[in-house]
């Protein structure tokens, strides 16, 4: 999905190039916010509220840091990703363990939020794309629209997955396949670039969120019985790498920078 080079450089320079290292990381990341929200609340016992109020918190100071940020700094952004997908996932299941909220209400009301997110964003701004994130106003819209689409595609990965009953696996498979029907779409009907990204990035959450309970569930409950804690790490050391990776690459695009001054 490297054609779909929709980088931001404006003023701020704080969202990634959208390549696709992007793209795993962004996945990964919702693998991780799946994993890791059942790991604060099963395995370290914390409960669903105190890992929302905790993981809540860290969101907000770790947010904080980035939209004080004058630039791009790599390992701010995909930390305030893995987190927001995290705190993603225990709003969804705040919702429908707390509250009652059936999956499939949780959908709706989350895709009418994103698309009255992305209305209020376009009628104020005129653009939604992530090239033009260049102002506090849009990085507040930007990071809002990413928040929902976490909690949206976690309740429609669990939907899916638990409420029709298809399993993991048919999961996995399911949001691959639509994912890859939009990227053709948009390489061979030229559909625009910007809906085509939203799209994409809404449907990778759940395909993350699969990919996930595929590997961490016992086989017992349609999964490969990998565990919560070692899914968690392996995709936890495959962001750390690929985020170092990208920092190399802002490091030497930023040197070069200053050199040909």
């Amino acid at each position: 999905m490297n054609n779909i080079n929709v980088s931001a450089q404006g003023l701020f320079n704080k969202v990634p190039e959208v390549t696709i290292a992007f793209w795993i990381i962004k996945m990964m990341s919702t693998t991780v916010g799946e994993t890791a929200a059942d790991y604060l609340i099963f395995n370290m016992r914390l409960g669903l509220t105190v890992t929302s109020i905790i993981m809540g918190g860290i969101l907000v100071f770790t947010l904080v840091m980035q939209l004080h940020s004058d630039k791009y700094v790599p390992w701010k952004y995909w930390l305030a990703v893995v987190l927001v997908s995290i705190f993603g996932t225990l709003v969804t299941d705040n919702l429908t363990d707390q509250v009652g909220v059936p999956l499939e209400v949780s959908t709706i009301v989350f895709t009418i939020i994103l698309l009255a997110t992305f209305w209020l964003w376009y009628s104020q701004e005129k653009t939604l794309s992530i090239r033009s994130i260049d102002t506090p106003k849009r990085e507040l819209f930007y990071w809002s629209a990413i928040l929902v689409t976490f909690a949206l595609g976690t309740a429609a990965g669990d939907w899916v997955s638990e409420g029709m009953d298809i399993g993991y696996m048919n999961s996995v498979f399911l949001f691959g396949g639509l994912i890859f029907i939009i990227y053709a779409a948009y390489l061979i009907l030229k559909i625009n670039v910007v809906l085509t990204f939203w799209i994409i990035y809404v449907l990778t959450r759940p395909l993350g969120a699969s990919i996930g309970d595929l590997l961490s569930q016992s086989e017992k409950h349609g999964g490969l019985g990998f565990g919560v804690t070692s899914t968690s790490i392996v995709f936890f050391v495959f962001i750390f790498v690929l985020v170092l990776y990208q920092s190399y690459k802002v490091y030497i695009s930023n040197k070069m920078n200053q050199n040909s001054l």
